[in-house]
């Protein structure tokens, strides 16, 4: 493993490269779901979803990722049939807005399909392909490119910063993580998925304590390098960052921090909910970290 990103293939999106190493790309949370964590689900009102696109659009992000399903701590999961109630209508209206490409965040293969057909560019699968076993020969029939997430299920309990984590249980939280990453790709190689088209994501805030995921921030670099495969990075609002910083409710300095300090460890794509703060502070980030202006 080299983790050079100068002899990755570049990913082509809707016309678009995204070139491994050059800079960082920033992708847009467009959050359906009423139950979202942070606050910004836009359900049915597709005006207001159309806004938002316009907004990630001329903030300078790269990339939307398009969720109808909370996936927050304690989130009851929806049918598929209700996903795609409000994931259709929304999608189309995207699409009538901008040809920015679109992620579908699901772990549905129903839904990845649907999506897929209906103008979505890549899937964003928070269980790694595991969920539903038509998910992989999905994206390998398609040739859709597939963000695998590293995420545990562990049990929730309140704490004086809101929600605790008891952790993935490991002494060492990025080998952990690694090992179990590299055994999804080998399956998402096997089932016949394209190396070129894979995007890890450490999924910070699933099933992880507070400590491990700044752990698993502050060492990217060696994730990077080990899986020899782009990174995506979401710690946008999340509650590592009023863990790090409890005197601070509003989260939105603590996750440019978050991300920068991503960046400077390799980090490919970051998640974001602010999109102008988010794309201002990837800039500055890759000026210092990639010396690029």
């Amino acid at each position: 493993m080299t983790g050079d990103s100068r002899n990755w293939p570049p990913l082509r999106l809707r016309g678009r490269s995204l070139r491994w190493g050059r800079r960082t790309y920033v992708m847009a949370i467009l959050n359906l779901s009423p139950d979202s964590f942070s606050g910004d689900g836009l359900g049915t009102d597709l005006d207001a979803l159309a806004r938002r696109v316009e907004s990630a659009a001329a903030a300078g992000c790269d990339l939307l990722d398009l969720g109808a399903e909370s996936t927050r701590p304690g989130s009851e999961p929806v049918s598929a049939v209700r996903e795609l109630e409000l994931l259709l209508p929304a999608l189309e209206r995207v699409r009538a807005v901008t040809d920015l490409p679109i992620s579908v965040d699901t772990y549905k293969a129903a839904v990845a399909g649907a999506a897929l057909d209906q103008g979505a560019d890549l899937i964003n699968d928070i269980s790694a392909l595991q969920a539903d076993a038509e998910m992989a020969p999905l994206a390998a029939r398609t040739g859709s490119p597939v963000i695998l997430m590293h995420r545990k299920q562990t049990s929730v309990r309140e704490s004086s910063f809101g929600q605790h984590f008891a952790g993935v249980d490991s002494d060492d939280i990025t080998a952990a993580v690694i090992e179990e990453l590299r055994g999804r790709i080998e399956s998402a190689l096997a089932a016949g998925i394209e190396r070129r088209r894979i995007i890890v994501d450490p999924g910070i805030g699933f099933g992880k304590g507070p400590k491990q995921n700044l752990e698993l921030l502050s060492r990217l670099g060696e994730l990077r390098r080990e899986l020899d495969l782009p990174v995506l990075v979401g710690a946008s609002r999340k509650s590592v960052i009023g863990y790090a910083a409890d005197r601070f409710p509003d989260r939105l300095a603590g996750t440019v921090a978050a991300h920068a300090l991503a960046i400077a460890g390799g980090a490919d794509i970051v998640r974001v909910h602010d999109f102008e703060a988010g794309v201002q502070g990837a800039r500055v980030a890759d000026a210092i970290a990639r010396r690029r202006p």
